[in-house]
């Protein structure tokens, strides 16, 4: 059936081998590990490098292997989530070379998936956007099918505080923009990785998609997110969403967790769903950071075999 894991970014201090330890002695079954190029975070949750595939040989290889097998842990997927589209085309093309790094790195370690933006020019609209998308990501795409990887692309908008004003920083926000990302990239290995939170402070069914895009979801992210209806009734969906919404562990926020997973197992979805940490409750020692893993699985475990 499901496979439950976590995105090895909420344990950002820790190594690799630490983060599969974790895993191992927790009951979980796979990992979505990290892949940023090592230096300065760009903001929470980023920067997080527990693989370097900047350092990735033969002898890097062997181990990672020989480690997750000798703990029966799996990688379910490299993540690196940039802003492809950045407007500075100089850092743009930064960003999608380390694409291409990541997705050789998956092919390497036999990961079949890797997870990140689409990015977008925060200051175009949304066809202006798209028209950056179809110059610039089918290479990409054609790249990664050419290895057998699939491409999950996360749904979240990027748009949170002033600094992602106006548009925010990731095009694949809704089914209506799929749909025309699909259209113009139809390759079967370029799809999802889906993130039903999202969807709930932007005032759309989070269930549907996964029956609509059953044959898109190459990856899923379990994160809860709370809309206070009062703070929305005050500032309107103009305001910045942070305003009215937080990131809240899975069970603690408005996703309809039991029909997501009647949802996912309806459609055929066997593959891996992972835990994703972005609640500020949790944030105040590596005990909190930790135990707030533990309750999400425990929440989640009434939905999975362990």
């Amino acid at each position: 059936m499901l496979d439950l894991g976590f995105v090895s970014a909420i344990l950002a201090e820790k190594s690799f081998e630490e983060v599969i330890d974790f895993a191992a002695e927790n009951r979980f079954k796979c990992v979505e590990m990290m892949c940023w190029p090592k230096g300065k975070a760009e903001r929470r949750y980023a920067g997080v490098t527990h693989i370097d595939v900047d350092a990735l040989g033969e002898t890097e290889v062997t181990h990672i292997k020989d480690y997750l097998t000798s703990k029966n842990i799996y990688i379910s997927g490299l993540g690196y989530y940039p802003n492809p589209l950045d407007p500075d085309i100089e850092q743009s093309k930064v960003y999608f070379s380390h694409i291409k790094k990541v997705i050789d790195a998956a092919a390497k370690l036999g990961i079949p998936v890797i997870n990140t933006f689409i990015g977008r020019d925060q200051s175009k609209n949304i066809d202006e956007n798209l028209a950056l998308f179809a110059d610039k990501w089918p290479e990409i795409i054609n790249y990664a099918e050419s290895l057998n990887i699939n491409i999950g692309i996360e749904n979240c908008p990027m748009f949170f505080t002033n600094d992602e004003w106006p548009g925010g920083k990731n095009l694949a926000t809704t089914p209506a923009i799929w749909d025309r990302m699909f259209d113009i990239i139809p390759n079967k290995n370029f799809g999802l990785n889906y993130d039903p939170s999202h969807l709930i402070w932007q005032q759309m069914d989070e269930i549907q998609p996964i029956y609509d895009y059953a044959d898109r979801l190459h990856h899923i992210h379990l994160k809860d997110v709370k809309l206070y209806k009062e703070k929305l009734d005050r500032v309107g969906i103009m305001a910045n969403p942070l305003e009215y919404h937080t990131p809240k562990l899975p069970g603690f926020g408005d996703v309809r967790w039991g029909k997501f997973f009647s949802a996912l197992t309806e459609v055929g979805y066997r593959g891996p769903t992972c835990i994703e940490v972005e609640d500020r409750a949790f944030e105040n020692s590596e005990e909190d950071i930790q135990t707030s893993i533990l309750i999400s699985r425990n929440y989640l475990s009434q939905y999975l075999v362990l």
